[in-house]
């Protein structure tokens, strides 16, 4: 605990922050706590996705109606997310498509919520008091060991490269998913966004820098600053406690006491957090997917699959 309170009282955002672990000599960061993170969540999902789809799995006819129960209660649950996303938010936007996008739109959902929830688990400090100085950092150049070092933990999803990444994906899929559905000639058309040939010079670099820049830029900002804000308030309520560690009782009781508190609400919203940013990551990519395609094509139930988009984006 007080290892812990420590690192909280000299910097709460070492909570926060990528920690090296492995350098080259040349200075090039090998491996670091995110990285052990991401390898980490991506065992996870391959290894749970595939005893999740055996529990769902259809039986054996011999099993009779048995056969079409799902046979754990957690892989009830992730199956029953699962059919949610895939009709209740995806199809009315997607139609036709939505089978054919779903694995993506489901594999990057998990992905991030796993690394979400990945962050709220102490793994940079349960490392630090086990270890005690024994992974330590080397530079290459200069032979110093560097402190707070990890080979897992932190967040990888409060990594603005880890999120950029991500919203690159995501960036390929719905441009690819867009030429894929317009073909070429139709995306450029649709950059036009129906406008007098006067003011195409002004709008189609607008619609191209909001499909190629601006959409995938603020993917990856939106899910970097709200786990790095979430992490970095609950690493300063435990700063709280440390600073006033050993100075009597009278001053560290209530302030300790405060600060759990605060802190067990924090990791409950932080919770909430986890699961809502993974949803609208992948939500906003389906918005970005139906917003190119055919208007006239869909008519009234593009205009519908829009207007579930706005009622979802403002819930």
């Amino acid at each position: 605990m007080l290892n812990i309170t420590t690192l909280a009282a000299s910097d709460p955002a070492q909570h926060v922050y990528n920690h090296v672990f492995w350098k080259s000599a040349d200075g090039w960061w090998l491996w670091t706590g995110n990285q052990g993170n991401l390898v980490l969540s991506g065992l996870i999902l391959i290894l749970g996705g595939l005893w999740v789809s055996s529990k769902i799995r259809i039986g054996p006819q011999s099993q009779g109606a048995d056969r079409w129960v799902t046979t754990n209660r957690f892989a009830h649950m992730i199956e029953v997310i699962c059919v949610y996303l895939r009709e209740e938010v995806v199809r009315p936007l997607l139609h036709d498509r939505t089978n054919k996008l779903m694995p993506f739109l489901w594999s990057i959902f998990f992905f991030i919520l796993i690394n979400n929830l990945l962050g709220l688990v102490p793994l940079l400090d349960i490392v630090h008091s086990i270890s005690r100085g024994m992974w330590l950092a080397t530079d290459g150049a200069s032979g110093a060991a560097e402190p707070h070092t990890t080979p897992i933990g932190g967040t990888a999803t409060q990594n603005i490269w880890v999120t950029g990444v991500l919203a690159l994906v995501a960036a390929i899929v719905f441009n690819g998913a867009a030429v894929a559905r317009l073909g070429v000639g139709g995306y450029i058309k649709h950059l036009t966004a129906d406008a007098p040939v006067f003011v195409w010079p002004l709008i189609v670099p607008i619609e191209f820098l909001g499909q190629v820049v601006i959409k995938p830029i603020a993917l990856a900002v939106r899910l970097f600053a709200n786990m790095t804000a979430g992490h970095i308030l609950l690493a300063t309520l435990f700063m709280f406690a440390g600073q006033v560690w050993g100075k009597g009782l009278l001053l560290q009781g209530p302030v300790t006491l405060v600060s759990v508190v605060g802190g067990i609400a924090v990791m409950f919203l932080e919770l909430f957090v986890a699961f809502l940013q993974a949803f609208v990551f992948m939500f906003l990519t389906t918005v970005f997917i139906s917003l190119m395609d055919h208007h006239e094509e869909h008519g009234h139930e593009h205009e519908h699959g829009h207007a579930h988009g706005h009622e979802h984006a403002h819930a």
